[in-house]
């Protein structure tokens, strides 16, 4: 099935950092210091990192991460919202899709793919907060959010005739992007280097499960 046409969907999802690049010591840009953080709280976790532990990867001073921020945890919110942006744009697109529930709920599914596949450290810091923190409390209200629209969007497939009656949607949803969310756990962009998207091969195996079987004219 060829992916349905939204405008704009044809661009890849791109996601503008919210943080604003400020002076520092040259090659110790925001952006960079984000990027370290963000794998030494993906090996450490959040909790079990500290600022002695960013500043000693970076080999700089603390004083020079606070000239970036105030502390660890603006650092994991600019990291979350990278990750929860692209979700966003993907889930509006989907969201303003003229097609039906079940094309909205694969476009859906690929561009998350993709968002992963751009933004994997983030995703996967992302995936792995636990709401020990406001931060993680409002970002895991955001992906409660998604995870009710993917639902509303299996239940309205079904009803549509197009997913199979008895998949609950609820549980549907949750195994559907228990799926995507598992490719964190392997996936390493340097070994698909140009390689064609995940989303195929998702696809593929979640849809034709989902999709009830139509009879073909040569059936009836």
């Amino acid at each position: 099935m060829s992916p349905p046409v939204v405008p704009g969907a044809d661009r890849p999802v791109t996601v503008a950092s919210s943080a604003r690049p400020r002076r520092g010591r040259p090659g110790y840009d925001l952006a960079s210091v984000l990027a370290v953080a963000v794998e030494v709280f993906n090996e450490r976790g959040y909790d079990g990192t500290s600022m002695r532990d960013l500043a000693d990867r970076l080999g700089i001073a603390k004083s020079a991460i606070y000239h970036h921020v105030t502390g660890k945890e603006e650092l994991l919110r600019l990291a979350l919202d990278r990750a929860l942006a692209g979700l966003a744009v993907v889930t509006d697109r989907a969201r303003a899709l003229p097609a039906p529930a079940i094309e909205r709920l694969e476009y859906l599914v690929r561009g998350s793919v993709e968002v992963l596949e751009a933004e994997s450290p983030y995703v996967t810091l992302l995936l792995r907060v636990r709401g020990n923190t406001d931060v993680e409390r409002a970002a895991l209200d955001q992906r409660r959010a998604f995870d009710r629209f993917v639902a509303d969007l299996v239940a309205e497939a079904v009803r549509d005739g197009d997913i199979r009656a008895d998949a609950d949607a609820m549980i549907t949803a949750r195994l559907l992007f228990g799926l995507v969310n598992s490719i964190v756990e392997w996936y390493r962009p340097a070994r698909r280097a140009g390689s064609a998207s995940l989303a195929d091969p998702v696809c593929a195996m979640a849809f034709e499960g989902l999709r009830t079987r139509r009879p073909s004219p040569r059936d009836q």
